[in-house]
């Protein structure tokens, strides 16, 4: 592979605080047009608008979804910005690449009563009832609750240090039944360790980590789903933190105190909920508005 690739993931760990899963991601993309541009005959520093937008009609030629060939297209570009500021080329070839249009889909979220019965069925273990509890009250991204160091805790558990995408830092509170269910785990942690042995992981496991995985919390969710009564299809790690800010929107929280639990940069991101207070709204006006009655009752003769 190219220099080129090994450089800018180094600045990109070094300057953004990149993870390895987003790392290894950027790796897989611009690895995948390095071999295109090889087999056109032309170099990195020699690619063109031409080029870049030639791999991105591949792209929809192999069927991929526009979402995935955006992403594709902004990791280009993001190389190409590094390249232009090394001065290894004098332009930009993807800035005038048109990405895909993509459609912005609704987050998929549980009921309360979904996501009331699957933290009950979760009482007799321990781990995954805390993990759940934390996850609700907290909605923090599956990665940062599993890799969660236990120094994050404050004295009195009401809190979490959290440190998230890029390393941005902020702290999250919890409420009852999560500081109460934290109380038990830590109880339980520590005779879960093998005598003598420590650990610096809030779940710690046996595993390369040290500390239990995304797939193994997402197994586990998944196992958990049909005893209670929900289709397992339905239910990850993911859809909890979609639940959890889906839910304080339905309950009249501000967004920007949930776009600041949920650790976005920009609250763009967050807005997405607001499709909450859309429905909301409209069962308000069917329900209260003089007009409503009369229009849905001229429907139904």
């Amino acid at each position: 592979m190219p220099r080129e690739i090994d450089f800018f993931l180094e600045a990109l760990v070094a300057e953004r605080g990149a993870s390895p899963r987003t790392e290894a991601a950027y790796r897989r993309d611009l690895t995948d047009l390095f071999k295109f541009l090889t087999a056109r005959g032309v170099g990195f520093a020699a690619a063109k608008k031409e080029d870049v937008a030639a791999y991105v009609r591949q792209l929809a030629q192999q069927r991929l979804s526009p979402k995935t060939q955006a992403r594709r297209l902004s990791a280009i570009r993001s190389f190409y910005r590094f390249l232009y500021s090394e001065d290894v080329v004098a332009a930009n070839p993807a800035d005038y690449v048109s990405a895909p249009k993509i459609g912005r889909s609704l987050p998929k979220y549980l009921s309360e009563e979904e996501v009331a019965r699957l933290i009950a069925g979760a009482r007799t273990n321990a781990r995954l009832y805390t993990l759940l509890e934390v996850l609700y009250a907290s909605g923090m991204r599956v990665s940062e609750l599993v890799g969660m160091p236990l120094r994050s805790l404050t004295r009195d558990n009401q809190t979490l240090f959290v440190v998230g995408k890029g390393n941005k830092e902020r702290i999250v509170p919890l409420n009852a039944p999560a500081r109460a269910a934290l109380d038990a785990w830590l109880a339980a942690r520590e005779a879960a360790l093998q005598k003598g042995r420590a650990s610096k992981w809030l779940f710690p496991s046996a595993g390369r980590t040290g500390h239990l995985t995304r797939d193994g919390f997402f197994k586990d969710l998944k196992a958990l789903a049909p005893e209670a009564g929900i289709d397992a299809r339905r239910v990850s790690p993911h859809v909890f933190r979609h639940s959890f800010a889906s839910h304080l929107i339905a309950h009249d929280a501000d967004l920007r105190s949930v776009q600041q639990m949920l650790g976005h940069a920009d609250i763009a991101t967050t807005e997405i909920y607001t499709h909450i207070l859309q429905d909301r709204l409209q069962k308000v006006v069917e329900k209260s508005h003089p007009l409503a009655y009369t229009a849905a009752d001229e429907r139904s003769k």
